[in-house]
């Protein structure tokens, strides 16, 4: 009997450095690389397709603060003070 072998895909962690109070979601998506533009950021989360400290966020504008994380794919980002 032949076995198969699945590859399962990990999650890659990074981070986001901010030397301010916050950053905004969609800004975070595209300082982190993960979208390319502002309106890639915009359809993203509204689509439901990240995930802001384990919940799913649908505002993009929702503010993010050092120790936060988000995940989009299978990249989560953690948002590190400067």
């Amino acid at each position: 009997m032949k076995q198969i072998k699945a590859k399962i895909a990990q999650k890659r962690n990074s981070q986001i450095k901010i030397d301010t109070d916050f950053i905004r979601l969609d800004s975070a998506l595209k300082l982190a690389n993960l979208v390319q533009s502002g309106g890639h950021a915009k359809a993203v989360i509204q689509d439901g397709e990240v995930i802001v400290n384990g919940e799913v966020c649908e505002m993009r504008g929702k503010k993010l603060h050092i120790g936060d994380r988000f995940e989009y794919g299978l990249n989560v980002v953690e948002v590190t003070g400067a």
